[in-house]
């Protein structure tokens, strides 16, 4: 267990969030940087499966765990593993995608490592051997460059802004198993139950997003019912703007009077042109967002 990049796979019961191979990309480039391969950790049940995958997307090495202690996620004995792991071979690097789990796991292994994290990256560079991180600030208004003096330097990897490599059939290697650190009456969290969260789509997996607000609502080419005057026209009009908007945002989760294009890193806010053109030159308003999208 010589790598100097260590890269945690976010999984649960043998599903795989698909940011843990974005994070395996992020991995790969910066071994080939930092000189040694690339170890991929994966806990709970279900993970030898899981180790064989972690082989296709680029890990020389894999180290996984399917301990009963680590049957349901629960954050501490996963810590546990991960800082026990990390102590024994001192990796430089250890990544984890910005999910749920990995934002947790990220913040509690840096306080039993003693060392710091470096969250929400959108960028990696090494130079003179140290991570210089990217990462937004300030609601994404600026963006950062941050390090991190002590080791193992922990970063997550925002969703999307690495690209994730693509299964490579021809890689194979054997995963080393290894034996849980914490044992059940010392973990003080235990899972009584999950409740299954339905309907919505994830923002997460979109190529692209288009969320509009009042700016798109009054749309000439709506022919209102015979015998609207004019106001009662522009009523209508906007009342079914905002019927669609209001499904819209329903639908993507979200609210306000915005129109934002994302697309893979950039962010385009095209509200004050929403604004300026919805009602008057919607052609251009359309011209825009093309623009925006392609």
């Amino acid at each position: 267990m010589s790598n100097k990049v260590w890269v945690y796979i976010d999984q649960f019961k043998g599903q795989v969030h698909p940011a843990s191979w974005e994070a395996m990309g992020a991995g790969r480039s910066l071994a080939e940087k930092l000189g040694g391969g690339v170890t991929a950790l994966v806990f709970g049940p279900q993970a030898g499966g899981v180790a064989d995958d972690a082989f296709l997307y680029g890990a020389d090495e894999v180290l996984f765990a399917d301990d009963a202690t680590l049957e349901e996620y629960r954050p501490e004995p996963f810590v546990s593993l991960i800082a026990k792991l990390a102590k024994d071979s001192l990796p430089e690097v250890l990544l984890f995608p910005t999910t749920t789990r990995g934002r947790e796991l990220a913040a509690m292994s840096s306080i039993d490592l003693e060392t710091g994290v470096l969250p929400d990256v959108t960028a990696l560079e090494v130079e003179d051997g140290r991570i210089v991180a990217t990462r937004p600030v300030y609601a994404g208004k600026l963006l950062s460059k941050v390090i991190c003096t002590t080791l193992p330097q922990i970063v997550t990897t925002r969703i999307r802004a690495f690209t994730a490599p693509e299964a490579d059939s021809s890689r194979s290697g054997t995963p080393t198993k290894v034996e849980a650190v914490a044992a059940e009456d010392a973990i003080a969290t235990k899972v009584v139950e999950y409740a299954e969260r339905g309907g919505g789509v994830s923002l997460a997996d979109a190529s692209v997003i288009v969320s509009g607000g009042r700016g798109v609502s009054n749309n000439p080419a709506l022919e209102p019912p015979g015998g609207m005057d004019e106001k009662e026209a522009e009523t209508w009009r906007a009342q079914q703007g905002f019927k669609l908007i209001g499904e819209l945002a329903e639908t993507l989760g979200v609210s306000g009077q915005t129109l934002i294009i994302i697309k893979g890193e950039e962010k385009e806010n095209l509200t004050n042109v929403a604004f300026l053109y919805a009602r008057n030159s919607p052609e251009k308003l359309k011209k825009k967002v093309k623009k925006a999208i392609d």
